[in-house]
């Protein structure tokens, strides 16, 4: 006779798993804290191996605080010719699991200038697990001669993305959008879209420059502002469109950055989201709101600029055709809107002091500061004070970035990958540079012609095939960012012992490496989804999910893979 019914077999068994998870969560939580203690207590302990329970498998290598020991279990020099590479191994047992989440999902929507994908992230077990669910093509087109973004069809992507989000069964929380900066789109009294929604290389705003001195000096412009002077910001979209197109502005009623134009179509909510609006130059540093004494003596109009939101803001939810159309609610949530301002919040430090690169079609390179520095020897050395999670300054310089790289692909080496550009880079030996914050780079007509002719005006070698002009850029890159941490360093008084490399060109190993040697410190590549992850983590910050920068930045540490470029010459 049993003592026990089949019912009570299988709710006896129910309790002893679920008391078993309990069990290992708090066992999981206890070896955090004891890691994280032995990190604090022994500052030489950087790398540490801890095990899980979970499914019996080694979570591998963890990054924590500090630079990575060459000897640290895990990790092992390159001996596939990258130099003084190192990497942080993660176990792909552990790496691929898919047990469910503890606190449910979240997504962003991370559009690029050349592509967009949706990514969902859920926390489990202290780190942050990544899906991609859809992946879409981006790219400007030409619409009444002028350079546009489709932002039709972005949207129409963003809903598709989030229907296959419904149809896998795995519905957000919340979702939020992140892009590029400056550029905008104008609705009229009735909510329609006014004329083209203009990308940032279109040519309409040259010259726009010289109409905006005449109205406020250059130097006063930066004091103000404290954003680097680039021709396409938005002071000089709304000049342009002041002097070529005034009717558009004078029925204009709502200017929304990008990404607030996305959010206000999946939720109606009109706001615009600090980061983004910082990259425009109308935003005071000090108040971290709208200069409406600028705006008036530029003579835009004041009624067209929405209320200032900070990352982690609650819109509110899907407007109910959003919701029929995907299948669903979920809250919609502002990241930093601004994609550098998410991939900064990505980037694996626990110091406020830190030198990073987002690097992808722009290398934005800097550190972070608490108080914008607007000073004569900033705006000398072009550098900008761009707003950052938690109203830090992004303290940092535009560079040209991966765009050169993007373009010579498409135009010569369309068959062949990143990776593989990369590898037939660093077999050549050509040692001509160019200057790649030349505005000759911004939008050639062809990249390609554009660097062999400024390597023949400067008398230098001409190079021939996509190995030799990938090489030019790539090193001209290094040392571009090796100057610029000179000038940084220079003004902020910090020395910079370690640079962070986040986005996709952290997967860049010629590169990665040529910057250690150009700059003579280690270089710490990843995440490579550096702008996702910070997206996300804003959203979870939001729900409470992650207590507060420095938590999800060690989350980070926890969840990603780091590659380490220690200089070789």
């Amino acid at each position: 006779m049993h003592l026990f019914s089949r019912n009570q077999h299988a709710l006896s068994a129910r309790y002893c798993v679920v008391i078993g998870r309990r069990v290992h969560r708090i066992i999981f939580r206890i070896r955090l804290v004891l890691v994280r203690r032995a990190n604090a207590v022994y500052p030489g302990m950087y790398a540490l191996v801890y095990r899980s329970v979970y499914k019996g498998t080694v979570c591998g290598t963890r990054l924590f605080h500090g630079t990575v020991r060459a000897d640290a279990p895990g990790l092992s020099r390159g001996t596939d010719g990258s130099g003084g590479k190192e990497r942080n191994a993660m176990n792909e047992a552990d790496k691929n699991h898919t047990a469910e989440p503890e606190t449910g999902y979240y997504l962003a929507v991370d559009i690029g200038a050349s592509s967009g994908r949706h990514i969902l992230a859920h926390l489990e077990e202290g780190r942050m697990i990544l899906e991609e669910v859809h992946r879409f093509p981006n790219g400007m087109t030409e619409k009444d001669g002028e350079l546009v973004w489709d932002v039709d069809e972005l949207f129409a992507q963003i809903k598709l993305g989030m229907k296959k989000c419904a149809g896998l069964g795995k519905i957000p929380v919340s979702v939020g959008v992140d892009t590029w900066g400056v550029d905008i789109v104008l609705l009229d009294e009735n909510d329609r879209r006014i004329g083209n929604a203009v990308a940032y290389r279109d040519g309409r705003t040259r010259g726009m420059d010289e109409e905006v001195y005449q109205l406020i000096p250059e130097d006063d412009l930066y004091a103000r502002t404290g954003i680097q002077k680039a021709i396409f910001n938005t002071i000089y979209q709304l000049m342009a469109l002041k002097k070529k197109k005034p009717e558009h502005l004078e029925k204009a009623e709502t200017m929304l950055m990008m990404p607030d134009y996305f959010h206000y179509m999946l939720s109606g909510a009109k706001a615009t989201e600090y980061t983004e609006a910082t990259t425009g130059q109308l935003i005071r540093p000090d108040t971290k709101d709208w200069d409406r004494e600028l705006i008036d003596m530029l003579g835009y109009p004041g009624r067209i600029f929405q209320k200032i939101v900070v990352p982690g803001a609650v819109l509110g939810n899907l407007t109910e055709e959003v919701k029929r159309e995907v299948g669903f609610d979920c809250r919609v949530v502002v990241p930093a809107t601004h994609d550098t301002g998410s991939a900064v919040i990505a980037v694996p430090t626990d110091s406020d002091n830190a030198l990073y690169i987002s690097s992808g079609t722009w290398s934005l390179m800097g550190t972070e500061l608490m108080e914008a520095n607007c000073s004569p020897e900033s705006k000398a050395n072009n550098l900008t004070n761009e707003g950052g999670y938690d109203y830090r300054f992004r303290y940092l310089k535009n560079i040209m970035g991966l765009w050169m790289i993007q373009s010579v692909k498409k135009e010569i080496g369309k068959d062949l990958g990143f990776g593989e550009i990369c590898e037939l880079a660093s077999k050549c030996d050509i040692t001509s540079i160019v200057d790649c914050n030349d505005d000759r780079f911004l939008a050639p007509a062809n990249m390609t012609q554009e660097v062999q002719n400024a390597c023949r005006e400067s008398g230098q070698q001409v190079p021939e095939g996509i190995a030799e002009t990938a090489s030019v850029i790539y090193n001209s890159l290094a040392k571009c960012y090796a100057a610029t941490i000179g000038e940084l360093e220079g003004i902020t008084g910090q020395k910079y012992d370690k640079i962070h490399i986040v986005g996709g060109g952290a997967n860049a190993a010629y590169l990665n490496q040529l910057t250690a040697d150009a700059t003579g410190v280690p270089v710490y590549a990843g995440p490579t989804e550096a702008t996702a992850i910070g997206n996300v983590a804003a959203q979870m910050m939001s729900a409470g999910q992650l207590d507060g920068l420095k938590e999800a930045r060690a989350c980070v540490f926890r969840s990603f893979p780091i590659e380490i470029y220690r200089p070789v010459s």
